[in-house]
């Protein structure tokens, strides 16, 4: 969200998401993120999902 100028504190004020999970999302530290969370987000800030994540596989992930 910097790209939009908004710190992590501006992110928790305007969704009202925990401190903690806004903060672990920033630094890509949780393995999933709940649809609640990601639907508050997307609706809170006006952006889609793709806005706020990327898919990037593993590296040892086989190729299909």
């Amino acid at each position: 969200m910097k790209d939009r100028g908004l710190e992590q504190k501006d992110v928790v004020q305007i969704t009202g998401i925990n401190r903690n999970t806004v903060k672990a999302l920033a630094l890509n530290a949780n393995a999933r993120i709940d649809f609640p969370t990601l639907n508050t987000l997307c609706v809170k800030l006006g952006v889609l999902p793709g806005d706020l994540i990327e898919y990037i596989p593993e590296d040892n992930e086989e190729s299909r």
